[in-house]
């Protein structure tokens, strides 16, 4: 039982730590197309997450393989009953990674166009596609012992749609913060003026869909049941209000960090409401996937909680090490000097 809640933890954190790095390459994504005024502000967003949001995948890989390698029930029957919209999500995945390689190897107006296009194609499918799906899992699938008794449009009900909504303003909000770190000039101010107007509708639909939880899902029984659990939501809202403190203030590396939290105490919150369920059953709780009846054997968790605590460590120095390389801004003098800009 130890090994099955020591994963579950891990699983929420891996999945909190992959949208708190690629959100703000989502949100980069989404914003290009209308933030950028030129060619060259356009290559100056996209440099701004070249050197780190492949790495920042590896976090959705590691999450994917901890699902398979320590719930293999949940894992199969999750890619067994929403086939369709995973693969979607995916197709999008490979589209934005190919785009930010291709658009610059021709210069001709229309190519750089096409992949501008597909560029926010493949940022706000999958930002919209998680916030679905999550919500979903919040909620229950209509699954019991015949299977999944869903569908495509199933999955697009309100509270799946809001937390989708939820998820592209999180991850817009995010990224224009980080923009405004990571540029300067013009287009420093015009993406610190986004992150001020997403701000209220960021804050309108998250205090919705903290309403709406309330009647669409059964995640705030465990809150009810060990009161303590409520600190969670407290500091996401906390830190939500932070991002539009330091960003009045001017501070805006304070306003990036603040939006990170954000973004982890809002994975937090679902997982805790979630647990011990991975998914649950709208149609009966006796058909949940729980972390007890869909994990692997205590053995197989002990080896990969070894493997964990020598590698993760590795990982993370690693990625610090490269955002410490990284942490200066993106200027047009740097995209059109250096020959290995994008």
């Amino acid at each position: 039982m130890l090994f099955q809640i020591t994963w579950f933890v891990l699983w929420g954190v891996l999945w909190a730590v992959y949208f708190m790095l690629d959100g703000f390459v989502l949100g980069v994504g989404i914003l290009e197309n209308f933030l950028g005024r030129n060619d060259a502000e356009k290559r100056v967003m996209i440099n701004t997450i070249g050197p780190v949001w492949d790495g920042n995948e590896v976090w959705l890989v590691t999450a994917g393989g901890a699902t398979f390698a320590a719930f293999p029930t949940t894992y199969a029957l999750m890619f067994s009953y929403l086939y369709t919209p995973l693969l979607l999500l995916l197709f999008a995945l490979i589209i934005r990674g190919v785009s930010f390689e291709f658009r610059g190897k021709m210069q001709g107006g229309g190519w750089k166009k096409m992949w501008d296009a597909a560029i926010l194609v493949g940022s706000l499918v999958p930002a919209l596609l998680f916030g679905v799906a999550f919500g979903n899992i919040f909620s229950g699938l209509p699954m019991d012992a015949a299977g999944y008794h869903g569908s495509l449009l199933y999955l697009l009900n309100p509270y799946g749609v809001l937390t989708g909504v939820l998820f592209v303003l999180l991850f817009v909000e995010h990224g224009a913060l980080y923009l405004s770190v990571k540029t300067a000039g013009e287009l420093k101010l015009r993406a610190i003026g986004v992150a001020k107007g997403i701000w209220p509708a960021l804050l309108t639909v998250a205090a919705l869909f903290l309403a709406m939880t309330g009647f669409a899902t059964n995640l705030y029984g465990n809150f009810f049941a060990v009161p303590a659990l409520f600190a969670v939501p407290l500091a996401a809202v906390a830190a939500l209000a932070c991002t539009r403190l330091f960003t009045a203030r001017g501070r805006m590396l304070k306003a990036f960090a603040a939006s990170c939290f954000t973004i982890v105490l809002v994975v937090g919150t679902g997982v805790a409401g979630l647990f011990p369920n991975l998914i649950p059953s709208s149609l009966d709780p006796a058909y949940s996937l729980t972390i007890y009846n869909s994990s692997s054997s205590e053995y197989t968790l002990k080896i990969m909680t070894a493997v964990a605590l020598i590698f993760v460590p590795v990982v993370i120095a690693y990625k610090i090490w490269v955002y410490r390389v990284f942490r200066g801004p993106v200027t047009i003098e740097d995209v059109e000097t250096d020959e290995h800009a994008y």
